[in-house]
């Protein structure tokens, strides 16, 4: 009894762990948009610096779920919840790099006017942002619906990227001068879309934890 106990207590403390983790990643997402949309030269290096601190987290929550299995041999859904855990925070340190990715772009262009007013990029960014939300609130509360409502939103993610590239391709096409511009808000909309797709998999991991059921829920 005092053995299992003990090991809830460690399930419990790995659970903290990952939603501190989460919550730092969608505090990056925020910021490095933020940076984009006021010019924040001095925002988007934080976000850049603080990958580092995230990167650690994820090491650290690496090892313990690693000795986890080594020390406590876990069994069925404990080993199921323990190695979920490993791919989520994988898809969570992404999340982080992408948002590094796109803060290391905003230096590049923030000296410079934009080429067009920024309006579906923050929100292609806000839906992104708010499905990793849902997905680690599918997580704590176990909630399968919420985790399946993530997956749902990643096609509002493509449908703005695909938007948002036929507009900067033809502002490249009526000028040449916007090219260079354009092509750095290509990779920002493309990592953004990528935050999307790893968000769709925590939600995926989610459903496996409740169900141990995992398939490829994105569109």
């Amino acid at each position: 009894m005092s053995t299992r106990h003990g090991f809830d207590e460690s399930l419990r403390d790995l659970h903290y762990d990952v939603v501190r983790m989460a919550s730092l990643v969608e505090k990056s997402i925020e910021e490095a948009i933020l940076a984009l949309k006021q010019k924040d030269k001095e925002l988007a290096q934080k976000v850049i610096q603080q990958d580092d601190e995230i990167d650690e987290m994820e090491r650290a929550i690496e090892k313990k779920c690693i000795r986890l299995i080594a020390t406590q041999q876990p069994l069925a859904k404990d080993l199921r919840l323990i190695t979920s855990i490993l791919k989520m925070i994988t898809d969570l340190e992404r999340i982080a790099d992408h948002s590094a990715d796109i803060s290391e772009l905003i230096l590049k262009i923030a000296d410079e006017e934009y080429i067009k007013p920024l309006v579906n990029i923050p929100k292609m960014a806000s839906v992104a942002r708010d499905m990793v939300r849902s997905a680690i609130d599918a997580y704590i509360n176990n909630d399968i619906k919420m985790a399946e409502d993530v997956c749902s939103k990643d096609s509002t993610v493509d449908n703005y990227f695909e938007s948002i590239i036929n507009d900067l391709q033809e502002l490249m096409r009526k000028n040449p001068q916007n090219i260079n511009q354009a092509t750095t808000f290509i990779f920002i909309v493309k990592y953004i879309e990528k935050i999307a797709d790893h968000a769709t998999n925590l939600g995926e991991w989610v459903i496996y934890i409740i169900t141990g059921r995992h398939e490829s829920l994105n569109t």
